[in-house]
This record gives structure tokens, C-alpha cells and sequence, in this order.
């Protein structure tokens, strides 16, 4: 099911004006109807360039999905595969909060920097999930956090600041808020992509390693044969622990392990700890893999369709919000001063 943009292009647009409506409306009922005007001048203009951002990104990602899908399936996974990273908010922050990171090994920035934020621990299994695992430093992640709730809090007051001091001030407080759980819900969100991509390609790996192994390879070639031939996040993920174990640094438990580590989904470390326990065993694990491969195709078809779902029932959150109460105002608002007029 592909994005009707001519569709939610005019809700928005039908949403925000009879938002900006009934909000100038109230707004002159309590006689602030002209101070009002900047602040809605700058909300329309912020929402006109964040949906012109999105469909301009929304653009490009179809431009180069349907170069991918000419090139062939090689370059369709790879291009899926560096969707994960694409650029965006959340990518720029965690830019930002690695480059910090790496300013934070210079005897400079220790100095500079207070020891509470060099010393504060960090979400471990968070930054693994989001394949950020020794990448952010706690004072990387600290002054990063800090950083962005100054920010926040400079922007929220100067836009508050073009109608009246209170809104500057309360705005401020929201901007600062934003700005210190930024980095959370970027590095929340970068984890739970990186998860939706794996599982995506996870029952393709499955089914490549059951059928090397009832040809008669062993799990080690099976699974060198995906990672040669596909050109995946999951297949570099596995390619990575092969050399791990195949060097010494780890064992293959451990590499495998590791490998589920840095994805939050539950469906691969089970079937990690499948794959480890069969090996150690030596039990046969083929038709155990041929289910993991029907169960995660099924459960990534049905992610799909709740999210598929649940598009019209967000799509009623600004009708009801915005659209309604505005209708209701320019429908009974002359009625209502009529009657006002003649008591």
C-alpha cells in the first residue's frame, strides 16, 4: 500500500487552517487577536517547510528505490540496507553526539567538561541495539544532551518571545524538554529501524542457510554463503562475527551473541540461541530454521498491516482536533453572537 500524498497534503493543509482559524478566532475573543499574529505566522511557515522536507525526502527515497529495483537485487539490498542511515533529524543528532564523543578523548575537552557528565553511565543494550555500541563516550552523550536542551530552550524562548514574555518563558521550558530527551528517542528510534531491516532480511538468511544445509554444507559454509552474496545490514552483521571466530578473537557462541546484541528483536536472539545450542549438540537445525523463516514472515506481514491500520485512525487525530472544533465555531459563532447581542 503506497502514501496517498494528494490525500494527506489535504488534510494537513484543511487540519492547519481550520487549526490557525479557530486559534486566531480565540485569540481575538481575548483581545490578543494582533499580538497573535507572528506566532502563527512562524508555526505556518515551520509546518510548510517540515512537509516540504518530508515529501522532497519521500521523493528521493522512490527515485532511488526504483534505480535500485533497474540495477538489480544486489543494489535493492544495499539501497535497503543504507535506508537505515539515511539522512534525517535523528541522524544529524547522532552525528552530532559521535563527533562530540570523539572531541571528548582530547585532554582539552576532559578538562573543560564536568567530571558528572564524563561519569554518568550509559544505556549499554540501548546503543548496541542502535548500532552505536562504542561509538558514544559518556561525556560525548552527556554534553550532547546538554547541549541540545540549550538549544532547545534559545529556540522555544525566541519564537515565544514574538508574542509575549509568559509564552516565551513556557515555550522555553517545552524547547529544553525536547532538546534533553532528543538524543534518547533518536538513538530509540535508530534502533527500532535497524530492527524492522533485519527483520525484513531475517527469514531471507534463514531460508539461504537451511538450503546450504540439506545440500549437505555445514553451517559455517551455509552461512558464508549468504554473507557472499548478499549485500545486506544482516549479512555484513554475521559476515563481521565469522571473522571474529575465525581469527580467535571469539568464540562462535559469543560472535553469534553479539550479533543478536545489537538488534532489539526478540525473534533473533531465540534464533540465535537455537543455532548455539544445535551446534553445540549437534543436533540437525534445518527444519528448526525453515520455521523461524515461515514465523518471521509472517510476523514482519503482520507488523505491516497493523501499521497499515493504524494510518486512517491517525489520520482522525487532526480532523477531530483541528477540523471539527473550527467547524463548529464558524457554524454556531454567529448564533452564538446573535443571541449574546440580543440579551
Amino acid at each position: 500500500m503506497e502514501l496517498q500524498w494528494p490525500l494527506i497534503l489535504f488534510t494537513t493543509f484543511v487540519a492547519w487552517s481550520a487549526g490557525l482559524f479557530g486559534a486566531q478566532g480565540a485569540a481575538a475573543l481575548a483581545g490578543e487577536g494582533r499580538r497573535a499574529q507572528m506566532p502563527a505566522l512562524i508555526g505556518s511557515a515551520a509546518l510548510l517547510g517540515g512537509m516540504a522536507s518530508r515529501i522532497v525526502g519521500a521523493w528521493r527515497r522512490r527515485i532511488r528505490h526504483r534505480a535500485a529495483v533497474v540495477e538489480g537485487s544486489s543494489a535493492l539490498q544495499a539501497g535497503r540496507a543504507a535506508a537505515v542511515g539515511e539522512e534525517g533529524v535523528d541522524a544529524r543528532i547522532v552525528a552530532y553526539a559521535v563527533e562530540l564523543s570523539q572531541r571528548a578523548r582530547s585532554p582539552l575537552f576532559r578538562f573543560l567538561s564536568p567530571s558528572s557528565l564524563r561519569e554518568r553511565p550509559l544505556p549499554d543494550r540501548r546503543l548496541a541495539a542502535a548500532g552505536l555500541g562504542g561509538a558514544l563516550s559518556p561525556a560525548g552523550y552527556g554534553e550532547a544532551r546538554v547541549r541540545l536542551m540549550l538549544g532547545g530552550a534559545v529556540l522555544g524562548g525566541a519564537v515565544g518571545l514574538t508574542a509575549t514574555t509568559e509564552l516565551a518563558v513556557l515555550l522555553a521550558v517545552i524547547g529544553a524538554a525536547a532538546g534533553w530527551r532528543a538524543l534518547p528517542w533518536a538513538v530509540k528510534r535508530r534502533s527500532c529501524r535497524r530492527a524492522e531491516a533485519m527483520e525484513c532480511d531475517l527469514s531471507e538468511m534463514l531460508d539461504v542457510v537451511a538450503l546450504g544445509m540439506r545440500s549437505g554444507m555445514s553451517f559455517d559454509r551455509s552461512l558464508d554463503l549468504y554473507t557472499g552474496y548478499f549485500r545486506t545490514q544482516l549479512a555484513d552483521a554475521f559476515r563481521s562475527a565469522q571473522r571474529q571466530w575465525a581469527c580467535g578473537l571469539a568464540s562462535r557462541p559469543e560472535a553469534l551473541r553479539e550479533v543478536a546484541d545489537s538488534y532489539a528483536s526478540p525473534l533473533l536472539a531465540r534464533v540465535i540461541e537455537n543455532i548455539v545450542r544445535s551446534l553445540r549438540f549437534g543436533a540437525t537445525m534445518a527444519d528448526n530454521l525453515e520455521d523461524a523463516a515461515r514465523e518471521a514472515r509472517s510476523g514482519y506481514k503482520a507488523r505491516r498491516q497493523e501499521a497499515v491500520a493504524k494510518a486512517p485512525v491517525k489520520m482522525m487525530v487532526p480532523t477531530g482536533v483541528l477540523i471539527l472544533p473550527a467547524m463548529l465555531m464558524l457554524v454556531l459563532g454567529p448564533v452564538l453572537l446573535e443571541l449574546a447581542g440580543g440579551f
